[in-house]
């Protein structure tokens, strides 16, 4: 008898999602759910396998035009391989706000309503979508309005528990615990060797997977950022983890008995409870330089690849006006 891969017994017990915009590796990986964000929007659009996708967003925004036709078609472009995704997956589709607001409250629910709009306009109910948002003061701060719209969020780019705690004070649907970049974090400052069981990337999610089972919060716990399948097999059991698809073809090829490693009915000794106001956030954030400077470096990546999306989009717009 054959065994299971590793990827099939992971998905015994940890809803398995795929982190990438290349619609072709999610259609061959099958994931449940999938996530994407500026910077693998920008890969995608770049992929010769999509440019009618990118023709039709140029073209639209060519008859738009005006001053915002550029971030228009940026926005129509995220909303476009979202949709294409949705008719793949059959669970949720994350669809990232410009990180750019990362620090606007009220500018990040307004991009957020109209991403929802816009799906809704292309036939997908916000049922199918989560707003993805960057674990600022102001972007936690946005998700407790739109949930309470019933707009569910994925807050992202969190690495500490004062991040996992705000979160799920503001009823955020999901948070995406970043594993591979706390671990790159150590590993410079000199930190080391690790094995699965000690990367600290691991035990950052264990704690806030405790956290949130120990205290009865609902939720959903997102490990995302892997480097290797070590850091993967070593949170089996966890809510959700978004993964590569490099790493599950690697999970795919890979065989032998993956053990569960979490579980709500096994959380050990968990943080006690944290009461968290602004104020306190900042200090505790303050007071944590991995995860002030990983917030912040993450922020800049996605702005970064946002701001080459533009300008991508701007030159299309530009030839084909001149066409």
């Amino acid at each position: 008898m054959m065994t299971a891969s590793k990827l099939e017994q992971l998905r015994a017990m940890t809803t398995v999602v795929a982190d990438t915009g290349d619609i072709e590796a999610v259609r061959r990986l099958k994931p449940v759910d999938c996530t994407t964000n500026p910077t693998l929007i920008l890969k995608a659009v770049e992929t010769p396998a999509y440019a009618a996708l990118v023709d039709e967003a140029i073209a639209w925004g060519k008859r738009q035009g005006g001053a915002g036709a550029v971030e228009a078609v940026c926005d129509r472009l995220a909303v476009t391989f979202g949709v294409e995704l949705t008719k793949i997956v059959p669970g949720r589709v994350s669809t990232e706000v410009d990180a750019d607001l990362s620090f606007d409250t009220k500018a990040t629910i307004e991009k957020a309503r109209a991403i929802i709009a816009a799906y809704q306009e292309r036939g997908v109910g916000r049922e199918r979508i989560l707003i993805k948002i960057a674990s600022t003061w102001e972007g936690i701060q946005a998700a407790r309005v739109l949930q309470a719209e019933g707009v569910d969020c994925n807050l992202t780019l969190l690495f500490a528990l004062p991040q996992a705690v705000a979160c799920a004070d503001a009823k955020a649907f999901l948070i995406s615990p970043f594993v591979g970049r706390i671990l790159d974090w150590h590993v410079k400052a000199g930190g080391g060797p690790y094995t699965a069981e000690t990367d600290p990337g691991v035990v950052s999610v264990r704690s806030i997977y405790s956290y949130y089972k120990a205290h009865g919060i609902d939720t959903v716990v997102m490990g995302a950022s892997f480097r290797n399948t070590g850091e993967i097999e070593a949170l089996a059991g966890c809510d959700r983890l978004t993964i590569g698809p490099g790493l599950l073809d690697e999970l795919q090829a890979a065989t032998g008995e993956l053990p569960r490693k979490l579980s709500p009915d096994s959380i050990g000794k968990a943080p006690e409870r944290l009461v968290l106001d602004e104020k306190a956030f900042r200090f505790a954030m303050n007071e944590d330089a991995m995860a002030t400077e990983k917030l912040a470096e993450g922020i800049r990546g996605f702005v970064k690849d946002l701001r080459g999306l533009r300008k991508l989009v701007a030159a299309k717009l530009e030839e084909a006006k001149a066409a």
